[in-house]
């Protein structure tokens, strides 16, 4: 809580200075109001000129001092807008909500988005939406973390409904073959290169043991048995000994064991040296439909910006909500 009221407060200051900025567009906007039917790339230019700065700022303060943020901020969206759209249900708090699913159970980065919202309630009132905080947050994450930066358009709305029930019928599981990552990604309007290109969110971050110790067993002796044999079993054989038999469950592994902190397209590289941590990483140099592509990535990380530049911007327009739809919280881990 410490480290976190110590950025809150260095972004508050870095804000006062464009307090009377501000207020000035907000004599301005009587004069010129902004449509709020449609998102649009620059749609909080009169109603809160320094939205993506303030978000920026909070992020990048927050990820200095925690460097596991960017991972955490990337996989919230993804667990986000896979579910509802990107409307921000997954911050909504209580008994079956999205968040009180298992499967949501180690997210992370709530303090960051919630931090952020703080700070824009106070130059921006009721102005700019959770869901738009999580957008943004996981795009500075990204560049944070030495990825391309993306410009994405603004205006979505904050959801009323978050189901715990609609949690695992829509979001990848670590162990799902292709086929079935096909079928979630092509329920959302995806397509195979966005399903081979937004994979590579798993070039950060990182994952408890138990997302993939169902792919290798160890005998008594700690031999290494290896039920996915298209796991390297000398990765296999590390991966036992950070996640040995009875360990903490909070344990975590890094997902790119290269580069953990640096997005780039080291996570294809890996795929290629059969390193992949889960199995649905695996399967997506293994499967013939999705081999090129990865390879493409491996040999070239421009190519993988580039493609990532085009399928996040498809990931973050999931099912968005805008104008009448939803409304925009005050808190983000309630609804008004």
């Amino acid at each position: 809580m410490e480290k976190l009221q110590m950025y809150v407060n260095q972004t508050l200051c870095l804000y006062k200075y464009y307090k009377l900025f501000f207020l000035g567009f907000l004599c301005l906007l009587t004069l010129f109001p902004t449509s709020s039917s449609n998102i649009s790339f620059d749609f909080y230019a009169l109603s809160c000129p320094t939205a993506e700065f303030m978000v920026k700022n909070t992020v990048r303060s927050a990820s200095s001092m925690d460097p596991t943020l960017p991972g955490k901020l990337l996989r919230l969206l993804f667990h986000d807008c896979f579910v509802e759209g990107c409307d921000a249900s997954i911050l909504l708090e209580g008994n079956g909500t999205e968040r009180s699913d298992p499967a949501n159970k180690s997210l992370g980065g709530f303090s960051v988005i919630e931090s952020a919202k703080r700070v824009l309630e106070i130059f921006c009132p009721r102005t700019v939406s959770c869901a738009d905080i999580i957008a943004l947050a996981a795009r500075d994450a990204v560049e944070f973390a030495g990825g391309p930066n993306v410009q994405i358009p603004t205006g979505r709305r904050d959801g009323k409904i978050s189901l715990a029930s609609n949690v695992r019928p829509n979001i990848v599981d670590t162990s799902f073959s292709i086929d079935q990552m096909i079928n979630i990604f092509s329920a959302k309007g995806l397509s195979l290169d966005d399903l081979v290109i937004l994979s590579g969110a798993h070039t950060i971050g990182s994952a408890h043991c138990n997302a993939f110790s169902d792919r290798f067993q160890v005998d008594s002796k700690g031999n290494v048995s290896l039920i996915d044999t298209s796991l390297d079993r000398e990765y296999a054989a590390e991966l036992t000994k950070q996640c040995p038999a009875g360990a903490n469950p909070s344990i975590t592994v890094k997902n790119d064991p290269q580069t953990p902190q640096l997005f780039d397209n080291q996570y294809y590289k890996d795929l290629s040296a059969h390193k992949g941590l889960f199995q649905s990483d695996s399967v997506l140099f293994s499967d013939g439909r999705t081999r090129k592509r990865v390879m493409d990535f491996a040999d070239d990380q421009n190519i993988f910006f580039q493609g990532w530049s085009q399928s996040f911007v498809r990931l973050a327009d999931l099912g968005i909500k805008s104008g009448d739809e939803g409304e925009i919280r005050g808190s983000c881990s309630v609804t008004n």
